[in-house]
């Protein structure tokens, strides 16, 4: 955000209107004359509807939706989108009604108001309403997409403003977000927004924590942010002696929660390659394997360090080159990053790059929520569906759909999506459920294996089957997803054993 709150008046309505209104205006020059008055039209609805209101730090109501609909802005999305953002909370908190708004706004819009209004009620009160809220969210996204777009952004701004509200409240909020919100950003390919949200979240969730982590690496992060300046200034002049266009090339640390998160599983800082990383945005493909080909030169290249997403792109669309390497010089280790302007537009903005208004018209609006990158938005409205307790399917949504992933291939070569620390039977079953059920024994990369064995990113997984197989009670054990747990339930189930 490029403005401070306390920027605006916080005695006079029309005055905070009037400044509200020209610090919003600069970020809607991407619209038509025609759409910017029709976002003008639901600026001075939202500022009527909500009149006098106030939030917790005193502050008039109208500069949340205003700030919450700059950060959509930002992202340039279409005016739709602007104007649901603008009027999310009208219906809720003021006496206009969704029927009131029909009367100047289209059937889509008030289709994105109404999907945004029934999400609102999204908290932690038990199990049982927290899970259906749940369920309603991702039927909520399977049906527009751009609906999870506005409650984000709705998000974030609220933490903005989480010092405003009793510590235990604001570290429920500060929780959902890292738990629910952030990591839906992240399969939504939305990078820029998930380290917003998980920044802003983390002093609140887990306030002990950070503080120790911020005193921990806080010297690592000096010494190795020297360190590479110098490299980066070296690295820049073999570039150009090379007489290579790289585009832009800078230093990126590691954000905080993202580092927590990887000195929980065991990791031990002088083990983190990531802390500080050079990031270089090339302006076409083919400079990023030559920009590549210098760096493995330069440097001494890591074994097996080398990951190629432009290639092979992450399941969330995300694509670049990661490579880490030791600079011979100061014995360093540290991570390169390099993809294309229009790939690191789309690791900021993720889905949202394809409501761009620059691409509005040559876009079948939800056609990319049909492909198999995005299944698991269905997979999740599917999953609220099955009969399960509020416990298990509160299980399956953290669990299943919001871990680290890993990719291993099956013998043809195929890539197959799996949870970090996934089993060969958790493959098999990811393959088919017939397949699962029938598996009698693993091969990785040519040897046998245990079933539970733990996969790795890259493995061949060969799976050998038997009609006459069938999964045992254990087998539940041995699987990571929730989506192989299920399958071996029902086929217990169907066999009369009694799960307890």
């Amino acid at each position: 955000m490029s403005f401070k709150i306390e920027s605006v008046s916080t005695d006079n309505l029309e005055l905070a209107s009037q400044q509200l209104w020209q610090v919003l205006l600069p970020y809607l020059v991407y619209l038509s004359k025609s759409d910017l008055e029709q976002v003008e039209i639901a600026f001075m609805q939202m500022v009527e509807a909500h009149s006098e209101q106030r939030r917790k730090s005193g502050d008039f109501y109208i500069i949340h939706p205003v700030s919450a609909c700059i950060i959509l802005a930002e992202m340039q999305l279409d005016r739709d989108t602007l104007i649901a953002m603008l009027l999310h909370d009208v219906p809720e908190d003021t006496e206009v009604s969704l029927r009131d708004l029909e009367k100047f706004f289209s059937r889509e819009v008030i289709f994105l108001i109404s999907g945004v209004t029934k999400l609102s009620v999204i908290k932690y009160k038990g199990e049982d309403r927290y899970a259906e809220n749940l369920r309603r969210m991702f039927v909520a996204m399977s049906r527009d997409i751009r609906v999870i777009f506005i409650k984000l952004a709705d998000r974030l701004h609220n933490l903005e403003t989480l010092d405003a509200l009793p510590p235990k409240k604001a570290q429920r909020i500060a929780l959902e977000s890292l738990e629910i919100y952030a990591p839906i950003a992240q399969r939504l390919g939305m990078g820029k927004l998930q380290e917003r949200l998980e920044n802003l979240s983390f002093p609140y969730a887990y306030p002990n924590e950070y503080k120790a982590l911020v005193s921990q690496v806080k010297q690592a992060y000096t010494t190795r942010q020297e360190i590479l300046a110098r490299i980066e200034y070296n690295l820049k002049i073999v570039l150009e002696a090379e007489q290579i266009n790289y585009g832009q090339l800078y230093g990126r640390s590691k954000k905080y929660y993202s580092l927590y998160k990887k000195l929980t599983t065991g990791k031990t800082i002088d083990k983190v390659y990531d802390l500080i990383a050079l990031r270089i945005i090339t302006p076409d493909l083919a400079t990023c394997y030559q920009v590549f080909a210098v760096i493995q030169s330069y440097f001494e290249p890591l074994p097996n360090r080398v990951k190629d997403y432009i290639a092979s792109p992450k399941d969330n669309g995300y694509q670049s080159i990661h490579n880490t390497v030791k600079d011979i010089e100061t014995g360093t280790i540290f991570e390169f990053q390099i993809r294309t302007e229009e790939m690191h537009e789309y690791c900021e903005y993720g889905v949202a790059s394809h409501w761009a208004y620059k691409q509005k018209s040559s876009v079948n609006k939800n056609s990319f929520i049909d492909t198999d990158r995005f299944k698991w938005i269905q997979d999740l409205v599917n999953l609220g569906k099955e009969p399960l307790s509020e416990e298990e399917y509160l299980q399956y949504v953290t669990l299943d759909l919001f871990q680290d992933q890993i990719f291993v291939m099956t013998p043809k070569g195929d890539a197959i999506r799996l949870l970090q620390g996934s089993t060969a039977l958790d493959f098999a079953f990811r393959i088919h459920q017939d397949i699962g059920k029938h598996t009698v024994l693993a091969k990785v990369n040519g040897s046998p294996v245990k079933l539970y064995e733990s996969l790795q990113n890259g493995d061949i997984v060969e799976i050998i089957t038997d009609k006459k197989q069938k999964p045992h009670r254990d087998w539940l054990n041995m699987v990571k997803t929730g989506s192989a747990a299920r399958a071996i339930r029902n086929d217990l189930r169907k066999q009369g054993v009694k799960l307890g």
